[in-house]
């Protein structure tokens, strides 16, 4: 969808419909859009005052215009109470208000940015919610259906301003929506793919496809195996799809210091292994690689947004399989530095590959890590499907990571990492085993990542509640929803600063 910015009157924009934002008990919030009001006898106002439109969060009024606007429908955006107002709340709103209106069969839909500030929202910050908003809700999976769509496309987002002066945060609050929304999109593609169209090697041609700005490197087996990364190589034992262990950098700033690194996990189907998980919904296994698609699509925007920050990015890719040559439950395999493990349970498989990238990034002298992974259903029990686990050994940086997601509208919550947890991972044959056992399972699996982080400031998401949704909901549709994405990309930013 192509967005444009367009100096002048809404009432004389040529779009199919126009959508105007309204606040909920604000009678005089129409006032932004009297012109068109005016051309239309003041129906908008005559709606607020009788109570039929009272700007409830996500509520939408279709108008028609009768030929009396270049537009030919008018629809009123609830926003909800102007003090409550949030860059989320407009996203949702946004994401409603389009997909009606493709319901509708509109292929060009315009906006007014509503002034210089919006219920403490500047100019450039409201227009970066829209753009995502409208880009993230009327995203749609289509790759692998033959019939036609139901509806047609919106082709173009108009945002639409009288005021000179407010053009150059429009167009800047528009673009980086853009691409916040397009890098959420393409892990939202990459982790809808079925298995088969993503394994490791499609997932290291993906990252190799990335523009310019990030350099891309594929460890094939060979090196794999010379690196010693014996976690990786132990989950691909199962599988006849070679392994893939991706590389990307982006320099943002002279010097080869890495001021952080984002590992993600990127098993492309999760059988469990000879730990063989239930046949039931097993087919949602194709996106245990939410966590390396995420990092993958968020390397890309940042290049294209250029922060003055160095950023190593690394993507361990195998699938995990049962065969006669996979790793079974008692083995002790070796990972990259040398410390050994004890498998219990070859569903634990992620923390296996995980290990040697952690290792990896921090062995090239990482400041600061960063990994996300579906890593536990324990997680997922734990915080449902509303909030991501953060887990760290460092509380500024947490506390960095949360604030970047809720900025993005990406909720995170704080688990703990006592000391106490470590003994449940102590091995009686091995350096450390693999699973600490049922309870307390997302905060064993976090400890288990600690082992070979060291002492460098780092902040582990568990995304295996939120990297799926089962239904459509504000700016989320069924299926992937490309979390963190965006918290990646406004932490990297953060810290640019």
């Amino acid at each position: 969808m192509d967005i444009e910015v367009f100096l002048g009157r809404a009432a004389q924009i040529e779009a199919d419909a126009i959508v105007i934002t309204l606040f909920e008990g604000n009678k005089s919030s129409v006032k932004h859009i009297s012109d068109i009001d005016n051309i239309l006898d003041n129906t908008i106002q005559r709606l607020i005052e009788k109570g039929e439109v009272k700007g409830k969060l996500n509520e939408i009024t279709m108008i028609h215009s009768l030929g009396r606007l270049a537009a030919p429908h008018v629809v009123l955006l609830g926003l909800g109470k102007e003090p409550e107002l949030s860059s989320e709340k407009v996203r949702g709103a946004m994401a409603e208000a389009c997909r009606f209106l493709r319901q509708k069969g509109c292929a060009v839909i315009a906006t007014t940015s509503m002034g210089k500030a919006v219920a403490g929202l500047d100019i450039n910050t409201f227009a970066e919610a829209v753009v995502e908003g409208a880009l993230l809700g009327l995203y749609l999976f289509r790759t692998h259906i033959t019939r036609a769509a139901e509806y047609g496309e919106v082709k173009k987002l108009i945002m639409i301003t009288n005021s000179e002066s407010e053009l150059v945060a429009l167009e800047e609050g528009s673009t980086r929506g853009s691409i916040m929304a397009e890098a959420t999109s393409r892990a939202r593609n990459m982790v809808n793919e079925p298995a088969n169209y993503m394994t490791p090697a499609i997932m290291a041609q993906v990252a190799g496809g990335l523009g310019a700005g990030v350099e891309v490197n594929v460890f094939e087996e060979e090196k794999i195996k010379k690196l010693g990364m014996g976690g990786l190589m132990g989950v691909a034992r199962g599988s006849r799809e070679k392994p893939r262990f991706i590389v990307l950098n982006y320099t943002g700033k002279s010097g080869n210091e890495i001021d952080v690194a984002l590992v993600g996990k990127g098993i492309t189907f999760d059988s469990g292994g000879i730990s063989i998980k239930p046949s039931d919904k097993m087919s949602e296994m194709k996106g245990d690689m939410a966590g390396g698609a995420a990092v993958i699509a968020a390397m890309d925007a940042i290049a294209r947004l250029r922060p003055a920050i160095n950023v190593l990015a690394a993507i361990p890719a195998t699938e995990n399989l049962p065969d006669g040559n996979a790793i079974k439950p008692g083995d002790v395999i070796t990972a990259m530095g040398g410390k050994t493990i004890e498998i219990i349970s070859t569903d634990a498989e992620g923390r296996l590959i995980l290990a040697d990238a952690l290792n990896y990034v921090r062995e090239a002298g990482a400041k600061r890590i960063i990994d996300v992974a579906t890593l536990t259903g324990a997680c997922h029990i734990a915080l449902g499907d509303v909030c991501s686990g953060a887990f760290g050994n460092n509380q500024v940086l947490i506390d960095n990571v949360i604030a970047s997601g809720k900025d993005a509208g990406e909720l995170i919550w704080q688990m703990p990492m006592y000391e106490q947890y470590k003994e449940q991972n102590k091995s009686d044959v091995a350096d450390i085993k693999n699973s600490g056992g049922r309870y307390g399972g997302a905060i064993t699996a976090a400890q288990f990542l600690a082992e070979f982080v060291g002492e460098i400031p780092w902040v582990h998401l568990d995304i295996a509640g939120t990297f799926l949704s089962d239904k459509e909901k504000g700016y989320l549709t069924k299926g992937a929803t490309g979390v963190p994405v965006r918290t990646l990309i406004n932490l990297v930013l953060h810290l640019a600063k």
